[in-house]
Parts: C-alpha cells; sequence; structure tokens
C-alpha cells in the first residue's frame, strides 16, 4: 500500500478523509508555504443559515511564510466566535454532546501555531471514525516524490467544487438544517448528526480506489 503525503486542514472535509481513508501511512507536509484561502485555516459547517465558513486568523500569513511557521491570531476572539457557531448549529444534533467536549476543550487550548492546532485537530477526527493510520511529519519539502507516495498537497481546494473531486462522491445523511443535503462540509458535520455511522459512511463516499 502506496502512503499518502497530504497538508493539515482545518477541520477537514469529509472529500479529505475519502483520500485519508485509503492508506495506513498518512505524511503531513510541515514545510510548505502556507497558501491564503485554502482549507488550510477555513472550514464549512452547516448552520440555520445555511453553509457557514470559519476562518482561523493568522499574524503572519503575508508574504510566503513555512506552513510550520504560520502562527494563530489570538488579538481576535476566534475561539469563542468558532465554538458558539459550532454549538448553535449542532447542539440538538444526535450525536452533539458525545464529542463536543473533547472538541472544545482543543480549541479553546491555546497553540501558537496552526500546524500544530491542526495535527490535534485530525488527530481527534481519526479516534473519532476510529481510523488509527501512522502519522508523520515531513523532514523537508520535496518537490517531488518516490513512485510508492501519492501526492496529494494542494489537490484538495475550495477553489473546486466537490462534484469535480477524484475523491468524493456525495452520500446523503440526515443533517440538521433544511431539506436539501450539502454536501462535503467538514467531518464534525458528519459526526454530530451520524455519530458512529461516519466512518461507514465515509468509505461508502470514496469516488476512486488509489491502490488500483
Amino acid at each position: 500500500m502506496k502512503s499518502i503525503l497530504i497538508e493539515l486542514h482545518y477541520l477537514p472535509s469529509l472529500e479529505y478523509f475519502c483520500a485519508l481513508l485509503q492508506s495506513e501511512h498518512i505524511e503531513l507536509e510541515k514545510h510548505e508555504h502556507f497558501i491564503k484561502q485554502s482549507y488550510r485555516n477555513r472550514c464549512y459547517i452547516n448552520t440555520s443559515q445555511g453553509v457557514e465558513m470559519l476562518i482561523i486568523p493568522l499574524t503572519n500569513k503575508h508574504g510566503k511564510p513555512l506552513i510550520k511557521d504560520v502562527r494563530i491570531d489570538y488579538r481576535q476572539k476566534w475561539q469563542t466566535n468558532h465554538w458558539r457557531t459550532i454549538e448553535t448549529a449542532y447542539r440538538k444534533s444526535p450525536y452533539f454532546e458525545h464529542y463536543s467536549d473533547d472538541l472544545k476543550t482543543i480549541l479553546y487550548k491555546h497553540h501558537d501555531f496552526l500546524f500544530d492546532l491542526n495535527f490535534e485537530l485530525l488527530s481527534f477526527c481519526l479516534k473519532c471514525i476510529r481510523f488509527n493510520p501512522r502519522l508523520y511529519v515531513s523532514v523537508s519539502y520535496q518537490k517531488v516524490t518516490s513512485t510508492d507516495v501519492f501526492d496529494l498537497r494542494s489537490k484538495l481546494t475550495p477553489k473546486k467544487p466537490h462534484l469535480e473531486s477524484e475523491f468524493y462522491k456525495p452520500i446523503p445523511y440526515n443533517q440538521v438544517f433544511g431539506n436539501r443535503f450539502v454536501a462535503n462540509l467538514s467531518l464534525i458535520d458528519l459526526l454530530f448528526c451520524e455519530g458512529p455511522r461516519a466512518a461507514s459512511l465515509i468509505l461508502a463516499s470514496q469516488n476512486v480506489d488509489l491502490n488500483k
């Protein structure tokens, strides 16, 4: 089985996990340049007002900082804003109480660096869906990877509609708001709504088998 090389996202989308669950060896890119308007510091959730984007403010996103050096801006009350939005959106969902305390604890920690926050959130998400890959962190940036690695860096972007995704095909599940299913939200939407079924729904949503 090949390993996957990919960047960290903030509370990643279903598309992200459809790709990730195809390997037990995941290398997380720590030496790339930060890319603006990407999933690296934003996610999407479903609210009573429709889809809402949550963005982590950063202090040094200008220029071309390495992702390992990008710092979170705590001058803005983003933790409170994000948590209140999440709580308002999902507190009536079937599995909110099952996952909410652990998620809240992570969000309210003071992580200086975006990479560290995203790493802990990814670990939380993987634990929730009971997937235990070996996680590695890159030691340097390699523009060209070996043939035994699927290089998925920057392949998943909010600028590319999920309908064009190589990895994800929407499988509807019960959501809190609206009669129209909203696809490819953050994993927390699926967790709060479906709980233990989340992993099987992700597997059913995989569009391609990378190992073929």
